[in-house]
């Protein structure tokens, strides 16, 4: 019998760093290397059979998937080490699961793409390269949506969570705590009243992750935009789409608990949360 595949919301961190041993994202590439492969059961005979990698770097109208057997990587960073060019990550796609992600997604009303052409985001890689370095799971990589209404995004989740039983694992890669690259690179960071208030949103934002009854859950993330610090940590216009993939996985999540742990990351906890 299949076992149920899990669910993970990370945070990816900034461009390729964590991959290049960067030391402000040391403790988030050490749990993307051991703590998410084993909720994952990585290497064990419940490993999944595929994951469906929702990226933040790819917004569309619609969702649109990743279907061709393999997929090159779009390098959609600036500035950063000649190395960070020459990253390979070799696992494969699946028109199989493409499809059946289709499908699904269908059923819930969408009218999902397909995508054979566009390379795997940074969203997918970095994360992948230290997740699984072997590179032996096909990944099938679906955009956000440019609407960015949590609604649409959470009824995506539900739809994609027909998949866990099959053996289909879902991981939203994003910043789901905080993206601003504004305050990142001003220094607003360490200022006292920013800080409160970003502590009071990922607060508010671990409690409501923590709702066991998932249409509950999916209600109170829908009025995100009321709860304090929400457009500091993702402003309106830009960011909240890295929030947005943790609303995908809220839905996948179905009843029940959640699990969260924090990684030190620019002075902030940086959230990743799951469900098994």
């Amino acid at each position: 019998m299949t076992k149920r595949a899990s669910v993970v919301s990370i945070c990816h961190g900034g461009g390729p760093l964590p991959v290049l041993g960067d030391p402000e994202h040391a403790a988030l590439t050490k749990s993307m290397s051991t703590r998410v492969p084993k909720i994952l059961k990585l290497g064990t005979s419940e490993a999944p059979r595929a994951i469906v990698l929702v990226t933040a770097h790819w917004s569309e109208s619609q969702p649109t998937i990743s279907n061709a057997s393999f997929h090159s990587l779009y390098y959609d960073y600036r500035g950063f080490p000649a190395e960070s060019y020459e990253l390979k990550y070799r696992a494969p796609g699946s028109s199989e699961v493409a499809e059946e992600v289709s499908n699904v997604l269908k059923g819930a009303g969408f009218q999902p793409q397909m995508d054979e052409i566009r390379g795997w985001d940074h969203g997918v890689f970095i994360p992948m390269l230290l997740i699984n370095p072997k590179g032996d799971i096909p990944i099938v990589q679906l955009s956000v949506l440019r609407s960015a209404s949590p609604k649409d995004h959470f009824e995506m989740g539900k739809a994609l969570a027909q998949l866990r039983d099959s053996g289909v694992a879902i991981i939203g890669s994003g910043s789901p705590t905080l993206h601003n690259l504004s305050a990142m690179f001003s220094g607003q960071l360490r200022e006292e009243n920013f800080r409160r208030k970003i502590l009071e949103w990922s607060d508010r934002l671990t409690k409501t992750i923590s709702i066991k009854e998932m249409e509950e859950r999916g209600k109170a993330l829908a009025g995100f935009r009321s709860w304090v610090g929400s457009k500091e940590a993702h402003p309106v216009g830009g960011g909240v789409e890295h929030f947005l993939t943790l609303v995908v996985c809220a839905g996948a999540g179905g009843d029940g608990d959640a699990g969260a742990f924090g990684d030190d990351l620019m002075g902030l906890k940086q959230f990743m949360y799951y469900w098994t």
